[in-house]
């Protein structure tokens, strides 16, 4: 017989209470820690969390500023900027870099090159900086990035402003180029003012006014979407535009000396002899500055930079050549300011000249000899007998003292950087750099401009405007406004001389174009509307053995002698002065008369005009 087992109902509401008051003490610990939790998040950790949140929404962009312009006295751009369509990558937005370009590659052209420089810089910034990989986009790249941009993460096409020379090779040397910032120039540049900027000044004025062409950066706030476009603007720091400038140079008077040079190689520097302001400044050959602004390609540069021609040369201010006779004239102020000759002193010129004790003969350019002749007549016939008997008594250090107040030896302070100082002579400088004594028949023929003595056609430029402003110093400027912070200091002061002195300097030079028996009279002298002053010089480059003739076909043509001339006009008012050098040819003198006559005849006719002009009002009075 079963046994009737009665229930516990208290027991069993024991067990169901504990169960209970366990499950609600659970539940409230639970709860607690959900609240303690967000009470941490949300209160503890707020600041931290909210700023995360919003960098993943909000990015602080950099706003590169506009470059300055360069223009020419006349406004004509020189240097400008264009916009371009720019292909960019963020890399924090993009996991596998290599990948991505691989798949950028397969949609457009991307070279080697393009790809190595775009490695190179996205190392060295900062992971949220947008860096160009392709520049000057065109619309079929645009539209096939812009087609497949939902497979390439961290992808930017960005509209920029790139540097672009409208007269290509013209001012290579002088305005100069930018180009992509290079590994050693990142360690030397603020970060905070080339953030967003990928070029920097590499030569010429380019270089030399980069802190007053560049601007500084401005920032905004953007709010980007999940694909990292941006939305919207929240805010905004507008950069400050690069400071413009303007230049000396004539663009119209630069190109007639380029076609005067027919394509030689040289240089042509004209200055206006009241200001010193550079009106052209040409070194031939040249390049095109717009192949360095995004980046050149190795094949490219190297075939530039090997050209045996050296047109990435600036031979206006680093071509280093001897001077020649063209210094006579300077030389000739030294004789007569150091009393070793007057104005009336004469020797007779045989053609050759001997020091004492020596069989060695130093030759005149005309072998048959000028006869008797002074100094007026030594310099308009270019006569080198009559400098080779002075050379001794005036003497190689009293020679170096005079010429140096020339700007002989040393840098004329240009506005660029790219500049040489030339040499000048004398008996300390050779024991420094040879440890010899200088000996006599050095000082023979450095007198005439040879030997070690080398200029620059800048220098040679410089000379002459002293010479045409009877000593008033001015030094070369390529820009107009004085930026004080960018300034060299300047080295000339005026050079006090007799004035009769001057005067029969200036007139055989005169004579040197003018009479019939002046070294140029038959090359440029002839229907010359104006008066010009000028000194014509044949700079050796390698020697010819005693008892021979010079003989231009018997030499390689880099072995040839080079032309010089110096010049400027008119006389009794100077406008332009100028140096022309063309490297193993003939022709200088040529050059800067039709220089001259692009820049002078369109003046000279709009005097007459205005001057008959004047005259009819007053016969009508």
């Amino acid at each position: 017989m079963p046994v009737n087992t009665l229930k516990d109902h208290k027991a069993e509401q024991r067990i169901v209470s504990i169960r209970v008051w366990l499950a609600l003490v659970f539940t409230i610990l639970l709860v607690m820690v959900l609240i303690s939790r967000l009470f941490y998040l949300q209160v503890v950790q707020y600041d931290e969390l909210a700023t995360q949140s919003e960098e993943n929404r909000v990015l602080l962009q950099t706003v590169p500023p506009v470059r300055g312009l360069i223009y020419d006295r006349n406004d004509r751009l020189l240097a400008t900027n264009r916009s371009s369509q720019t292909l960019a990558i963020v890399r924090e937005r993009v996991e596998d870099l290599d990948q991505l370009l691989d798949d950028i590659a397969r949609l457009i052209n991307v070279t080697e090159t393009e790809r190595s420089r775009f490695m190179q810089q996205i190392n060295r910034r900062r992971p949220f900086e947008s860096v160009p990989l392709k520049f000057r986009l065109n619309d079929e790249q645009v539209a096939l990035i812009a087609v497949n941009q939902f497979r390439l993460p961290g992808v930017e096409i960005n509209a920029e402003l790139v540097r672009e020379y409208p007269e290509s090779d013209a001012f290579a040397h002088s305005v100069g180029y930018v180009g992509r910032i290079n590994e050693r120039e990142l360690k030397n540049l603020d970060p905070a003012l080339y953030t967003g900027t990928y070029t920097v000044g590499k030569i010429g004025l380019e270089r030399f006014y980069e802190p007053v062409l560049l601007g500084k950066p401005g920032y905004q706030e953007v709010e980007v979407n999940a694909r990292g476009r941006v939305t919207r603007v929240l805010s905004r720091v507008n950069p400050i535009p690069g400071k413009d400038l303007q230049l000396f140079i004539d663009t119209d008077l630069q190109n007639a000396a380029i076609k005067a040079m027919q394509g030689r190689r040289g240089s042509v520097v004209a200055l206006d002899p009241k200001t010193g302001g550079v009106m052209a400044m040409v070194s031939n050959p040249a390049f095109d500055p717009n192949l360095f602004v995004t980046g050149i390609d190795y094949a490219t540069f190297n075939d530039l930079n090997t050209d045996i021609e050296k047109p990435l040369y600036n031979r206006a201010t680093l071509g280093e050549y001897p001077p020649a006779s063209t210094i006579k004239p300077l030389v000739a102020l030294g004789l007569l300011d150091n009393n070793v000759v007057d104005k009336n002193d004469k020797i007779y010129d045989k053609g050759w000249f001997q020091l004492p004790g020596s069989e060695h003969r130093f030759r005149n350019w005309n072998r048959k000899g000028d006869g008797w002749i002074d100094l007026n007549r030594a310099i308009l016939r270019s006569n080198d007998t009559f400098f080779y008997k002075v050379a001794e008594k005036m003497g190689i250090d009293r020679l170096h003292d005079f010429l140096s107040q020339f700007g002989m030896g040393r840098s004329s302070g240009i506005d660029i950087h790219e500049e040489r100082a030339g040499l000048l002579p004398s008996t300390e400088w050779k024991r420094g750099a040879y440890g010899q004594p200088w000996y006599p028949g050095e000082t023979v023929i450095a007198i005439i401009g040879q030997g070690y003595m080398l200029t620059t056609p800048m220098q040679l430029a410089e000379l002459v405007t002293l010479i045409a402003n009877r000593g008033k110093h001015v030094e070369p400027r390529l820009v107009k406004e004085d930026i004080p912070e960018l300034q060299s200091p300047e080295w000339g002061e005026d050079i006090e001389l007799d004035d009769q002195h001057w005067g029969l300097v200036i007139d055989a030079m005169e004579k040197v174009v003018s009479y019939n028996r002046g070294t140029a009279y038959w090359r440029i002298g002839r229907g010359l509307k104006y008066r010009m002053a000028g000194k014509t010089g044949t700079a050796q480059v390698v020697s010819i053995p005693q008892g021979e003739e010079y003989d231009a076909e018997k030499l390689k043509e880099f072995e040839r002698d080079h032309s010089l001339f110096v010049a400027f006009a008119p006389v009794e008012d100077p406008q332009i002065a100028m140096a022309v050098v063309l490297e193993n040819n003939n022709g200088a003198a040529n050059v800067a008369r039709e220089v001259m006559d692009f820049y002078l005849l369109p003046k000279l006719a709009r005097a007459e005009q205005e001057k008959a002009s004047a005259e009819n009002k007053r016969t009508a009075q």
